[in-house]
């Protein structure tokens, strides 16, 4: 079995963490030295969370938000792990690997960008906060609606004709009207995203684009569906969500 920091290190590499402030990196939000063979996944505290801990016999919980965490609410020598900026863009709506392979999509080119300032030292490396790619078979835009539906729960906002062809999907954690304006100069039919913003309607007019925008929160759940996923296939720790 692993310990809390091997699985804190493994996750670290998986969510780039490097690429970010030390206090948006995440990792160990409670040590301890109870070895991990049964890790929960959650996005944020459940009201039962020490029923579900005792009850799957978890070793260690992550979480997206821990911060409402009562002190108490755990047995004492479970470790928690958590991660917020790093895993939203890893696994929602930014640069997800695990999204375009479902979608079809590639090879992958970055759009949109962000870099930290470490407090310090110098500058660290810009992240991409979006991926831009081609579509590998085209598809109507209302059958990948519909998958997206499908898989993440629903959808917010569906902008365009379903009988539109797809053959470039810009997939951006964010909605400004120059990332609309990008993505539409780099030849992206479809702009999806997980909230619609009015204030780049007229871009969105402009470039011709269609947007499905999913939802913050189902783009949260289907990240960590496929977070744990990544866990399961790749380490040998049993993956539990609430």
């Amino acid at each position: 079995m692993l310990s809390l920091r091997e699985l804190a290190e493994w996750l670290a590499r998986l969510l780039s963490t490097d690429r970010y402030s030390p206090d948006e990196q995440g990792g160990i939000f409670r040590a301890s030295e109870r070895p991990v063979g049964r890790l929960g996944l959650a996005l944020e505290p459940v009201a039962d969370i020490g029923e579900w801990v005792r009850n799957d016999e978890l070793d260690a919980v992550w979480l997206h938000r821990p911060w409402q965490l009562p002190a108490d609410a755990l047995p004492p020598d479970v470790g928690i792990l958590a991660h917020h900026l790093p895993f939203d863009e890893t696994f929602t709506m930014g640069y997800n690997v695990a999204l375009a392979e479902a979608l079809a999509l590639g090879p992958l080119e970055e759009i949109g960008y962000k870099q930290a300032a470490h407090p310090d030292g110098p500058e660290l490396p810009r992240r991409a906060i979006g991926m831009i790619a081609d579509c590998r078979v085209p598809r109507l835009l209302g059958d990948v609606a519909g998958q997206i539906r499908s898989g993440f729960g629903g959808l917010d906002e569906l902008v365009a004709d379903p009988e539109k062809r797809i053959n470039r999907v810009a997939v951006v954690g964010a909605m400004t009207p120059a990332l609309v304006q990008e993505a539409g100069d780099r030849g992206a039919h479809l702009y999806l995203t997980g909230q619609y913003r009015k204030a780049a309607e007229a871009a969105v007019r402009s470039s011709g684009m269609s947007v499905l925008a999913v939802g913050h929160h189902r783009s949260e759940q289907w990240g960590l569906r496929a977070m744990a996923d990544v866990l399961a296939n790749q380490l040998t720790v049993k993956v539990k969500l609430a």
